[in-house]
């Protein structure tokens, strides 16, 4: 690592923890040269796979921007909490990541969410589900309703 003060080639670790759960390693380094001290920090990084969409199989990028966008829309004036979102956030990305796959269908994606939102709040999950299955009429409506009563 190079020194940001200095751009001294080599630094000294004279620290290291485990924060965000595990997650990520924070290092306290010492430059040998200028005496700085500075942290870094270290995560691994997790590619996320392409997403298939369903109309037009085109493949584009999964946008996180854009999964927490429409679970906002859902969960707006509901009772849950800025954390609590984010850990769905984190917990849907760990669900796609963990089909192993380098690509997976925009529809798969849209199942794991309502899997998600289903459990984190019912009026969220048909919310999204109305605009997902983009409900015909108030009977699909309903019938979802129904479902999620005799659960």
């Amino acid at each position: 690592m190079h020194c940001p003060f200095c751009s001294h080639t080599d630094t000294k670790v004279i620290d290291s923890r485990l924060i965000a759960e595990g997650s990520q390693t924070r290092r306290r380094r010492e430059c040998p040269d200028c005496g700085e001290r500075f942290t870094t920090f270290e995560s691994a990084e997790l590619l996320m796979p392409k997403i298939i969409k369903s109309r037009d199989d085109m493949r584009e990028p999964f946008n996180e921007q854009k999964l927490r966008e429409g679970l906002y829309r859902a969960l707006e004036k509901r009772p849950v909490g800025e954390e609590e979102v984010e850990t769905l956030i984190e917990d849907i990305k760990k669900d796609i990541r963990s089909y192993g796959e380098r690509e997976v269908r925009s529809r798969l994606i849209g199942e794991v969410i309502m899997k998600r939102l289903r459990r984190l709040d019912e009026v969220a999950f048909i919310r999204f589900a109305s605009v997902y299955r983009r409900f015909e009429d108030i009977t699909e409506f309903s019938e979802e309703v129904e479902k999620l009563t005799k659960d």
